[in-house]
Order: structure tokens, then C-alpha cells, then sequence
């Protein structure tokens, strides 16, 4: 039997009906903690006693996949810094043209989007920074501080604390 197209959508929007996630392990839920706090530490750190900007939101999503999701492809340096990256330049360049506008935020996300796709680096945090950049009416500065700054000093920490533990291993890959 042919199942309308309507139908279709509607048993596709119900969901596979997965269980729940299984339960992580104390010694994970402590490092993961232990890391995104000295990660958004070091950056505010910086922020508050240099008057450099280094923290923006999206560093708040990139800390639960750098430190939480450590196994995840989207958590891997390359996706981490490259999406940030690419986001940011993408936003800044939609801002210099179009404005802060409705539209250019909706092209600077959806932008950002398909140049991680197609640059192999998505991270979704960087379609925050997109939506930042422009948002912020964001210079070429803002790629280097807080982007990359901030990006650099997550990935550092996250090197240093995610490899502390036996138990966990990080990053997966480079490249």
C-alpha cells in the first residue's frame, strides 16, 4: 500500500522512540565540569582583568561539546576553531555589507551554516557567532578577539584537562 505523503511526515515528526541516554559516569560528570569551568574561567579571566573582549555566548555551547561531548565529531579542533572561524569572517563581511538587519542576521546563520558544511568545521556554536557578529555590528577585529582568542584558550584548556583523567582522551583528531 502507498502511504500518503501527508502520513508520511507526520510518522517521521513522532520520532524513532529512542530510550533515554544512558546514565554517564561521576568521574566523566567531574571533569567535564572541572574543565568548562577553568575553560570560561581562563576567558573571563582575561576579559574582566584586561579590558581585551574575549568572551562572547557561543563559547558557552562550545564548552559543553569541548569538555562534555569530548568524542563528538563537531567537538574536534579542526570543527572547534574552523567553525568559529569561518562563522565569524562570514559574519563580519554580511555585516559590512547589508547592515544589522533582520535579513542579514538570517543570511549570517544561514550563511555560516553552509560554509561549515562546506568546509568540513561545523560546530554549532558557530552559527551563534555569526548571529553575534552582525548583531554586534562587528568589525574584522572581532574574528581575532574574541573569536579566535577565545577559541584558542578553550582549546587549550580542554587539551590540558581532558587528557588528565585515564578515562577520557582528547582531541580525537586534529585535522
Amino acid at each position: 500500500m502507498n502511504e500518503h505523503p501527508f502520513w508520511r511526515y507526520v510518522r517521521k515528526i513522532k520520532g524513532q522512540g529512542a530510550a533515554i541516554p544512558p546514565r554517564v559516569r561521576t568521574s566523566y560528570i567531574f571533569w567535564s565540569w572541572i574543565g568548562s569551568f577553568a575553560g570560561i574561567y581562563a576567558v573571563a579571566f582575561i576579559t574582566y582583568h584586561s579590558g581585551v573582549p574575549m568572551m562572547i555566548g557561543s563559547f558557552g555551547a562550545s564548552a559543553v561539546l569541548i569538555y562534555a561531548a569530548i568524542e563528538a565529531p563537531l567537538s574536534q579542533p579542526r570543527n572547534l576553531v574552523g567553525g568559529h572561524l569561518v562563522s565569524a569572517l562570514l559574519a563580519v563581511a554580511i555585516y559590512k555589507v547589508f547592515g544589522n538587519t533582520e535579513f542579514s542576521v538570517a543570511l549570517a546563520v544561514s550563511g555560516a551554516i553552509v560554509a561549515m558544511l562546506a568546509t568540513r568545521t561545523l560546530h554549532p556554536p558557530g552559527g551563534a557567532t555569526a548571529l553575534i557578529g552582525v548583531s554586534t555590528k562587528a568589525g574584522w577585529d572581532f574574528v581575532l578577539y574574541p573569536v579566535l582568542g577565545g577559541v584558542l584558550i578553550l582549546l587549550l584548556v580542554a587539551v590540558i584537562l581532558n587528557n588528565i583523567s585515564p578515562d577520557r582522551h582528547y582531541p580525537k583528531n586534529w585535522i
